[in-house]
């Protein structure tokens, strides 16, 4: 097994920083409790640095051609598929969650560098018919620096969304991962240095996350802001960037509705169903979560589904058997285990888990609840943990009115073999995303965002690169 690193350090202006004597951030391995190492935090002169060089580098790289941004990207691509093996256990290290998901999180990033090094070269813009001798152009251009800021579920995944996206469009960016989660992103950004991506063009800071975002979106040098985490957090952000009418992309929180029908395929439901559940131990902002289940099927539907959650191994994700690890951190294990016992003081009935795990790590036992009241404070707030409610309900509106009652709309689901029902469910859920009889949403080519408070923009897809542009009319006569 690969071995932890302790030379943590970020990347400022084409040079790797370690402590010199500035704080530093305790990086504890979330399944065993123990201190892995110390993490350098950049402070308000290393921020300063790190945006005059991304505004040499938006220069730089804006005008590099696309062919050659292309085999760059490319490039980075190549190098993360053949370092996977040695930065997953530093994810699952990290960040709790088995080896086997660290591994495909890591190879995902990947497919998001090659997905984004083509889609570089399809930023067209447009001729507008005039009378001859007349010219009006529409031009995509690359909007400049941007301030990217992503969580500690997917760290790589997340921090290679905004970056492969980004420098695509020819933009610089400052890269501002999770400190929880420093080593693995450390490795990706390594990737990005050897593949030959210009030093001013992608940095990685680490720091208090405050001070990082308050000192950066204040800075006119940065023009987007690109953020993934909760909608409190999102907000705050959205009120900074607001003084300079900052470009935004926000990726919030949700609070995933399942809808399951009578005549769905019951056992390819509950296989699926407690499979996606469980993944990164419910730590997924689009982690299936409310199950609203209808009434012909619901004790079936319960019965089977807490049967397969019973038997989901838990432990330290370096461990081959493991099928789900520790929650991330120590703040998430009391918050799961509030929401519970209100749900279960309310009247909710615990089918499976309900408890916190043995040992030192932040482990919580997978957790079926049913017959959730609404009254339940899970029911309104994400508990982005391994809890699952269910619910009965009896009619098409019933279901859509329950699922689309918070304010949240980021991911919804719905399983069903009526091909008319399947249709009228993808319109009537209020989400940015919806999964017919699959959980499956998220793919390079796909856009990938939320709508109400869930946020706005996309990441993915064509939608993901636009967002890194700035559109502009050109009239000749």
């Amino acid at each position: 097994m690969t071995n932890y690193p302790t030379d943590l350090k970020f990347y400022i202006n084409g040079h790797w920083r370690s402590g010199d004597g500035r704080a530093v951030h305790r990086i504890i391995n979330p399944a065993t409790g123990e201190k892995l190492a110390e993490l350098p935090l950049a402070n308000a002169a290393d921020l300063d640095e790190a945006l005059l060089s991304a505004a040499r580098g938006f220069e730089i790289w804006r005008a590099t051609d696309v062919n050659e941004r292309a085999a760059k990207l490319h490039k980075v691509a190549d190098l993360i598929r053949q370092r996977a093996d040695a930065i997953a256990p530093w994810l699952t290290m990290e960040q709790g969650k088995p080896l086997a998901e660290a591994k495909g999180e890591v190879l995902s990033c990947a497919a998001t560098f090659d997905y984004f090094a083509e889609e570089a070269k399809r930023s067209y813009g447009r001729i507008l018919v005039r009378p001859t001798g007349q010219r009006s152009l529409v031009l995509k251009q690359p909007i400049g620096p941007v301030a990217a800021f992503s969580p500690w579920n997917f760290p790589v995944s997340l921090m290679s969304k905004k970056m492969a996206a980004a420098l695509a469009a020819g933009c610089s960016i400052i890269a501002k991962p999770p400190e929880e989660t420093p080593a693995c992103t450390i490795a990706i950004m390594q990737c990005v240095v050897d593949a030959g991506i210009p030093a001013d063009a992608a940095q990685l800071v680490f720091g208090v996350p405050d001070m990082v975002s308050r000192h950066l979106i204040a800075s006119p040098i940065i023009r987007k802001i690109s953020f993934t985490g909760s909608v409190p957090v999102g907000k705050h952000l959205l009120k900074l960037c607001a003084d300079g009418v900052k470009r935004t992309t926000m990726e919030l929180g949700g609070h995933a509705p399942v809808i399951v029908f009578e005549d769905c395929n019951l056992e390819k439901t509950l296989d699926l169903a407690a499979a996606t559940k469980y993944r990164n131990a419910g730590q997924i902002c689009i982690s299936p979560t409310r199950f609203y289940v209808q009434q012909g099927i619901y004790e079936a539907f319960t019965k089977g589904f807490a049967e397969r959650v019973s038997k989901i191994k838990v432990g330290n994700g370096l461990d081959i058997d493991s099928a789900m690890g520790p929650l991330a951190n120590d703040r998430r294990t009391p918050a799961i285990e509030a929401l519970v016992e209100d749900a279960r003081a309310k009247g909710a009935k615990v089918l499976a888990g309900g408890a916190r795990g043995g040992g030192a790590g932040n482990f919580y036992q997978p957790t079926v609840l049913s017959d959730v009241p609404a009254s339940a404070d899970v029911m309104d707030n994400e508990p982005f943990g391994p809890v699952a409610l269910i619910r009965p309900f009896a009619t098409f509106d019933e279901a859509i009115e329950q699922a689309n009652r918070l304010p949240f709309g980021l991911a919804g689901y719905a399983f069903t073999e009526n091909g008319r029902q399947a249709n009228r469910i993808a319109d009537a859920l209020e989400v940015g995303m919806v999964g017919l009889n699959n959980f499956a949403i998220s793919a390079p080519d796909a856009p990938f965002g939320g709508v109400k408070e869930s946020g706005f923009g996309s990441e993915g897809g064509p939608e993901g690169l636009d967002s890194y542009l700035v559109t502009k009319a050109v009239h000749q006569y």
